[in-house]
């Protein structure tokens, strides 16, 4: 049977893919592949975590998490733009390396191998655990603001424009006088900071930091984004529904409907799997994605 609370699920799951995804669709567009979204989003977790514990406030951890994710963004934006380096390579490497420094981190910090002290989270505006109460959560109404903003971001503004131009042509681009590399740094260092957001949600949602607590949530992200064809509002409705995959696994799992759960688990995954194979030929990514330059 499943649970009535299922879109209060959907919804508190699908928030961190929508906010990971938004920050593919910004990278990719600008011409950076950006696979280091879950070590991103696995470091803003744990700025956010660390920045709650030191203020005691959560919108002080919450600027940590962006700090975090942006700084990891850096990374690869010089790794990727000023050395040239495969960015497939780089974000694998970001994501080991948010991996490493998270776990040795949480050792020395707190002492611990597995989980932080907890913290406080950023509170809704009406009480209660419901779908109203998650409804009036601020960051879910920042989340639909900034899937709106993106969009707005790319198709109606100049700096908007300009990421696209060097995600599609950086040489035509670079003709026209725009600073490629500079645009291109722009572009992942805004989708870091919208990953350590999608961070920043996971610690408060669990109420503290625990190893490895992305667990392949960029990845899924950035399958939406795919599914979406690196448009915003499409990815972010690719998240709802696969959000929403995992929410019903999850209340199969915990119901007596009678499925092998080794088979209930796999639901998210067969999906992402089944919307990619169906939507992959006919997505056309950025033409000069993942293309270094000069």
């Amino acid at each position: 049977m499943i649970n009535c609370d299922l879109p209060v699920q959907a919804l508190r799951i699908s928030v961190p893919y929508v906010l990971a995804a938004l920050g593919g669709v910004v990278s990719e567009r600008s011409g950076v592949i950006n696979i280091g979204l879950e070590g991103m989003m696995l470091l803003g977790a744990f700025g956010t975590v660390v920045g709650t514990l030191m203020t005691g406030s959560p919108l002080a951890g919450l600027g940590f998490g962006l700090l975090a994710g942006l700084l990891l963004a850096a990374v690869h934006a010089t790794a990727t733009g000023v050395f040239r380096a495969d960015h497939i390579v780089s974000g694998l490497a970001i994501n080991l390396l948010a991996a490493g420094a998270t776990r040795v981190l949480l050792k020395r910090l707190y002492h611990s191998s597995s989980n932080s002290p907890r913290i406080e989270g950023i509170t809704s505006l009406v009480t209660g655990h419901g779908l109203l109460a998650l409804l009036a959560h601020p960051l879910v109404w920042v989340t639909v603001g900034l899937v709106a903003g993106v969009w707005w971001l790319l198709n109606r503004t100049v700096l908007g424009l300009r990421l696209s131009s060097v995600g599609e042509h950086p040489e035509a681009a670079a003709a026209a006088g725009l600073r490629v590399l500079r645009l291109r740094a722009i572009g992942v260092m805004m989708s870091g900071m919208l990953a350590g957001m999608s961070g920043a949600w996971l610690a408060f949602d669990q109420h503290q930091f625990t190893d490895g607590m992305s667990g392949g949530r960029g990845y899924i992200a950035l399958a939406a984004m795919i599914f979406g064809k690196w448009r915003p509002v499409p990815a972010a409705a690719a998240c709802i529904l696969f959000g929403s995959a995992e929410a019903i696994q999850m209340a199969l799992q915990g119901g007596s409907a009678g499925i092998p759960v080794q088979l209930v688990q796999t639901l998210p995954y067969v999906l992402t799997l089944v919307a990619l194979a169906g939507a992959i030929g006919r997505a056309r990514p950025p033409a000069a994605v993942g293309r270094p330059y000069p």
